[in-house]
Order: C-alpha cells, then sequence, then structure tokens
C-alpha cells in the first residue's frame, strides 16, 4: 500500500451528499429539444457540419474540432436540426453562445458503432484518434480535451495514472454513483489510458467518505486481471482533495511546480467519468452524448442521480425532480463552492455539468455584504495551493498584473475555501477570476500587438525589398541607355560615311 499525506488548508464544509441517495441512477426522458453549445470544453469551439433541416442519427458528428485544443460534438440521439444560432450556454459571465439545436424524433435511431475487440492490438496512436473522434474532455468539471491531455506522454515518460474519484464537493454525488454502478467500466477505461501513456502503475483515488465506492472499486480489480500494478486508495475527506495537484500530493508526497504540469513528474490524472467515457468510445465506437448528473437541494422533491443527454435543458432536468421555485434561493450549475449561478434555467446540460443545485434559503442563506479586510490570516491557512489571497485580494483590486503573477495567481484553483473562512464575507475568489481575465486580455492583447507589429515590419521590409528592386531596375535601364547612346555615337552613318569618302579620296591621291 502507498503512504498518504496530507495537504496544507482545506475546510471541511457540510457534505450534504445523502440527499441525492449516492449509488442509484435513474435514466433521464428525452426532452423536446436538445441544445448543444460548440464550445462545451477549454479551448477553440467547435464547426458546425451539420445545416439547418438536416436529419441526423444518435452518434452522428454535428461538429469538428477546430485545432488541436478543441473536442468534436455528436448528437445524443436521432432528430432534425432546427437551427444553428446563439443560445444561453452555462458560463459565469451569463453570456450566450452558439448552439446547434436539434429536435428528437422519438425514434432514438443510431448510426453503426464500431468498436475495438481489444485495445492492446491497436497503436496507442490510433487509440488517442479514437478518444478524439468522441468528442471526449474531462468530465470533472475542467473540461480539458482528453486526447490533447494523453498525447504529453509523447514528450514526458508517465510512470502513474491516477484515476480520481475523490469528488470533494459537497453535494455532488454523481462520481460516486458511477463508481458504484459502473466499477468495471472504470478499471477497463483506466487500462486503456494507461496502455495510452504507458503508465506502470493505477491509482484509484477516493475519499473515505464514499466506502460503497471504493468497496466496488477494489473488487471490480480482484476480479480483472492487468499487466500493471493497480490500488484503490482511500484517504480522509477534505475539501478541496479532488484538485489535481492537491491529489497528486497526497497520493504521492510530490508538488508540482508553480507554472509546471503533472506530466512533468510523470503523472496523468483522468476523473472516474472521463475513463468510462474514454471506454465507451474505444471498446463500443461511442462518442460522448451522454452524463450522470446530481440534482440536488432540498427546494427539490426527487433530487438524485440522472442520466442525462448532452444538451438537456436544466428547465426540463428541473421539473422532472419536482422543482419548488418559490422554496428555492438560486440555481446553482455545479457545486456549492465552485459552481455559478444560473440566470437562465435554458441553458443546457454539457460535458462538464456534474451537478445542479436548487437549494432553499435555509441552506444557502443570502450573502452578507462584504466588510474591510481585517487581516486575520485566515485565508492564507485555508488555501491548498500555499497562496497568499490576501495579497492577492489586494492586487486584483489594485489591478496590478506584475504583482499578480508573481504571487502566482494562475496557480489559484478557485476552490473557495479562502471565501468560505473569511470572516469578512468578501468574495475572493470573484476578485480571481475577474484578475485572471483581465490579465488573459492583457496577454492576449500584447500577442495581437506583437502580431501587428511584426506584419507591419514584415510589411516595412517587403516595401524597402520592392523599392530597392525598382531602384536597381531604372539603375539598369539607365546605364543600358547610356551605353546604347555611346554605341549608336561610335556608330553614326554620317561619320562613318565621310570616313569612307576620306579614305577613298586619300587612296585615288596616292595612285595618281
Amino acid at each position: 500500500m502507498i503512504e498518504v499525506h496530507t495537504i496544507k488548508g482545506g475546510i471541511h464544509p457540510p457534505e450534504e451528499k445523502a440527499l441525492s441517495n449516492p449509488g442509484h441512477v435513474i435514466d433521464c426522458p428525452m426532452p423536446p429539444k436538445l441544445i448543444l453549445p460548440l464550445n462545451q470544453h477549454i479551448g477553440a469551439a467547435a464547426e458546425p457540419i451539420v445545416a439547418v433541416g438536416q436529419y441526423v442519427l444518435g452518434g452522428e458528428c454535428l461538429a469538428t474540432a477546430t485545432g488541436l485544443v478543441s473536442a468534436n460534438v455528436h448528437a445524443p440521439t436521432s432528430g432534425v436540426i432546427a437551427s444553428i444560432d446563439d443560445h444561453p450556454v452555462p458560463h459565469a459571465s451569463g453570456l450566450s453562445n452558439c448552439c446547434i439545436e436539434l429536435i428528437p424524433d422519438g425514434e432514438d435511431k443510431w448510426l453503426a458503432l464500431n468498436g475495438t475487440d481489444d485495445f492492446r492490438q491497436a497503436t496507442p496512436a490510433d487509440l488517442v484518434t479514437a478518444i478524439r473522434c468522441a468528442g471526449i474532455s474531462g468530465m470533472g468539471g475542467a473540461g480539458f480535451p482528453t486526447a490533447v491531455k494523453l498525447m504529453a506522454s509523447d514528450r514526458t515518460p508517465i510512470d502513474t495514472l491516477i484515476i480520481n474519484g475523490t469528488e470533494c464537493e459537497p453535494y455532488i454525488t454523481a462520481d460516486d454513483t458511477l463508481m458504484q454502478v459502473n466499477p468495471a467500466g472504470i478499471i477497463e477505461g483506466a487500462e486503456i489510458l494507461a496502455f495510452i501513456v504507458g503508465a506502470e502503475r493505477i491509482l484509484f483515488a477516493v475519499e473515505d467518505n464514499k466506502p460503497e465506492a471504493a468497496a466496488a472499486l477494489t473488487q471490480a480489480v480482484v476480479d480483472t486481471a492487468s499487466s500493471v500494478a493497480r490500488e484503490v486508495v482511500t484517504f480522509p475527506t477534505k475539501y478541496p482533495s479532488g484538485g489535481e495537484k492537491q491529489l497528486i500530493e497526497i497520493l504521492t508526497g510530490q508538488q508540482v511546480p508553480s507554472g509546471k504540469l503533472p506530466a512533468d513528474l510523470g503523472i496523468v490524472c483522468q476523473n472516474t467519468g472521463t475513463a468510462v467515457a474514454v471506454r465507451d468510445a474505444v471498446v463500443a465506437g461511442r462518442p460522448l452524448t451522454h452524463r450522470i448528473v446530481t440534482l440536488t437541494g432540498r427546494a427539490l422533491n426527487k433530487p438524485a442521480n440522472y442520466r442525462v443527454p448532452l444538451g438537456t435543458p436544466i428547465e426540463f432536468l428541473l421539473s422532472i425532480a419536482g422543482y419548488q421555485a418559490e422554496q428555492s434561493s438560486r440555481l446553482v450549475h455545479g457545486g456549492p463552492m465552485m459552481g455559478f449561478a444560473i440566470d437562465d434555467p435554458r441553458i443546457p446540460v454539457v460535458k462538464t455539468t456534474n451537478c445542479v443545485l436548487a437549494p432553499t434559503e435555509q441552506e444557502f442563506p443570502s450573502a452578507p455584504s462584504a466588510q474591510a479586510c481585517i487581516r486575520c490570516g485566515h485565508c492564507a491557512e485555508a488555501c491548498p495551493a500555499s497562496l497568499l489571497p490576501q495579497q492577492l485580494y489586494w492586487y486584483a483590486r489594485a489591478r496590478d498584473q506584475e504583482q499578480l503573477e508573481r504571487h502566482n495567481l494562475f496557480d489559484c484553483i478557485e476552490c473557495g475555501a479562502c471565501a468560505w473562512v473569511c470572516p469578512s464575507h468578501i468574495p475572493l475568489v470573484q476578485y480571481y477570476r475577474a484578475a485572471k481575465g483581465f490579465i488573459q486580455d492583457s496577454r492576449e492583447e500584447k500577442i495581437r500587438s506583437e502580431r501587428s507589429q511584426a506584419r507591419f515590419e514584415a510589411r516595412q521590409a517587403r516595401v524597402e525589398r520592392e523599392a530597392q528592386a525598382r531602384e536597381a531596375k531604372r539603375a539598369a535601364r539607365k546605364a543600358a541607355a547610356q551605353a546604347k547612346t555611346t554605341q549608336d555615337t561610335e556608330e553614326d552613318p554620317i561619320q562613318a560615311a565621310v570616313a569612307r569618302a576620306k579614305a577613298r579620296k586619300s587612296e585615288q591621291e596616292v595612285t595618281e
């Protein structure tokens, strides 16, 4: 057994996980329409390859990835494309984005799916291609395209694959449920991932508040043979132990340096849902079109875990879960710590939607007004990334980009632990998100400026070269004209005739 380590900081908020009855899944009925955003992942939005009015089958690709960091979008069922237009999407900004609207026909016809009987007979590159074509992105919340993450093994040898079943955020039980109902799929998906990256061991990470999930995974490991060392590791419950860097420290004792990636330590982390999606893509040839979503909160009559087609409007989910709007204080996409408020319930479920939370006012009282910082230091004690939240707060308010970057703002995982313990009720994470936004905008503006400068300099160089070329041509023409004038002067016919006449006269005089 491996030694379990502790992480700095962290908190223990009320879990409230039993509310959604983990370990049981309800199949969500097909909604009357599906809204499929073109960007359900980190990176560039996909590009539509279908037209309005077109009939499509389940599993058919509707939009293809653009560039390396992007992901395909597929139809969760058969039906007709009703529109390709802007629509509200799950994002903290509350803005709209381009989406494909699909009207299901109720027949659920699918493309013929072709999987791989034995993934070990394929090459890692072929498996990565299958994962990319299936449109899989991280399902733990970040949404980074899985194929790109797996390509890290091309640059750095990978020793350890970590399957993250921690699910440390309160209320959410989607991964807990998946580990209980489909442990074999997680194991097989992990084997495929380990084969791709060349990992020598697989660690299945589960907090000790999920004993049924840990037992199910352990039994699945016992029931299957493998050439790779495997272990189910449980450790004390603490938020946010599910953060990638925090989990690596818990399991290995190693800290991922600022600005580095887990792959630099020979480690790759994947979520349990991602592992199952990989298994479905490789073995069954099935793209990512459904996921388990936790619907919870005491404003719901039927909180539970639902298997949901991607693109399902959240207002439809709320209706089948018995949503009591008059009892709800707000709607949250994600968990209470890292989620964001939903302004428009028409937004759809996407690949990163693990929870929809409908709490009452008693569960989530309205936030009191923020007070002045009293410099108590509780935020620094709670920060799992060993940052200085108070300093980052002041620099964010001052928009001091240099100091924010010097204090490693981008190491902040936005877990909300600092805001949770703040006695002044300062919304610290909102300041950090805003600061990251304007720094990113500044970086992009700098890149655009540098590209513009490079284009200007290239144009100036081209103009100068063309001017030099024209000057050279003029000089050549002038020289040619001067040479011709000299030649013409030397070969003047009149002068030549006079010279011949003089020569003949001279000859006659000599003869006489």
